[in-house]
């Protein structure tokens, strides 16, 4: 594992962003320090609830079309921003591998086998796979609909459509050589990566501990290329981040690379609001997890009862904003700083924003950053899109319009 931040960034950048969040108008305070251990654990459970559809709309993408991205993209790299558990991204290892295939019910992941990479140390032809833990509970899935062919980004009568599987009807060889997970988290990439490596035991994992506030990298190694920024996590960026990110990664991207891109779509506000603000309440203690981070890390006295949580669909802006509401007028301690913050009675820091996209504006910004959407796809309910974008255009772009 390779760490690039300077000693004591996290909490360097912790006192910076408190300090400059919470003397702003309007307050705010970044989504990345929901994550502790705690807080990670609150978001998996997040991703398991029936109203947060977004991971569930990714996954089901990504199982349809894993071997046709493997096709498209002849990766020998696949690196991931903000990597996480790596649980979908199991899907594309598989299908980089060769190890998915397609059959009459569309593509399979699987059989449980790993092969050959061609390695200078590759551990043995044939052996198996160890079988990964269950993502999901066992049962179907509230919304789940039964993926077939018919993404949006297929022309009618596609010879591929039905299966997914690459021209000739066949999964692609195996080009996956190295997987590389970029976080800001040593402990979710440690924990990540262990797992990986049990149960890949032929691919070799290269873990990079950075934070995309502090400049984007990647690892300069042969190439192609395939870089995954999943889960919607650019809504994230405000529109001039994103414009910053885009120009960053374009300049960092070689002819050969591609980037698959994972986004929330703009759909029914009330399906939005419920996704952020569930029935069991685990969004509200997500969101209060924040204010336990700065009482732990900062000595800050926040009392958790003080706040409410709140979900709100900013129309004009077209992006969910997790807020947290002062439920009174009251004053803060935070000494580590040497500060004192007042909250009025009703006043809402933003805690999180996730932007929601539109295919034509979003299109449109990456264009203006150079680079060109080769496919877009969606799951059946028009919920949630994967692009697959290259730094120019290709040949492809004209089958997908």
């Amino acid at each position: 594992m390779e760490n690039l931040l300077p000693a004591g960034h996290r909490a360097t950048s912790l006192a910076e962003d408190v300090r400059n969040g919470l003397t702003g108008m309007p307050k705010t305070l970044p989504p990345k320090w929901f994550y502790d251990e705690r807080g990670s654990k609150l978001f998996d459970r997040i991703t398991r609830l029936p109203e947060y559809y977004l991971t569930r709309a990714e996954r089901q993408i990504l199982r349809a079309r894993a071997p046709e991205i493997a096709a498209l993209t002849g990766a020998r790299v696949l690196v991931e921003l903000g990597s996480g558990s790596s649980r979908k991204t199991r899907m594309l290892v598989d299908a980089l591998s060769g190890v998915a295939t397609a059959g009459p019910a569309g593509p399979q992941l699987g059989p449980a086998m790993d092969v050959a990479l061609g390695l200078p140390r590759a551990l043995g032809k044939g052996r198996k796979r160890k079988k990964p833990p269950a993502e999901e509970p066992p049962g179907p899935e509230p919304d789940a609909v039964t993926v077939t062919g018919t993404m949006t980004a297929e022309p009618p009568g596609d010879p591929h459509a039905a299966t997914g599987a690459a021209p000739g009807g066949a999964a692609p060889a195996g080009t996956l050589e190295l997987y590389a997970p970029i976080d800001v988290s040593e402990s979710a990439l440690q924990e990540a990566g262990d797992a990986l490596c049990r149960d890949y035991p032929e691919l070799r994992v290269h873990a990079t501990v950075a934070d995309f506030d502090t400049g984007l990298v990647l690892p300069d190694l042969p190439g192609p290329r395939l870089i995954a920024f999943l889960g919607s996590t650019l809504g994230n960026f405000d529109p001039a981040r994103r414009a910053a990110f885009y120009a960053e990664l374009r300049g960092l991207l070689r002819p050969d690379d591609a980037l698959l891109l994972g986004v929330d779509l703009v759909k029914d506000p009330a399906t939005m609001r419920r996704a952020y603000n569930d029935e069991q309440g685990v969004t509200l203690e997500f969101n209060k997890n924040v204010l336990r981070v700065l009482n732990r890390e900062l000595g800050a006295d926040f009392d958790l009862n003080d706040f409410d949580h709140r979900a709100v669909w900013n129309e004009e802006e077209e992006r969910m904003e997790m807020r947290l509401w002062s439920r009174f007028s009251q004053t803060v301690r935070i000494p580590a700083l040497g500060m004192t913050v007042d909250f009025g009675r009703g006043e809402e820091t933003r805690t999180e924003i996730s932007t929601k996209f539109r295919r034509a504006g979003l299109t449109e910004e990456l264009l203006a950053a150079g680079l060109a959407v080769d496919h877009w796809w969606t799951d059946p309910q028009d919920r949630f899109a994967l692009l697959l974008v290259t730094p120019r255009g290709s040949a492809t772009d004209s089958a997908d319009s």
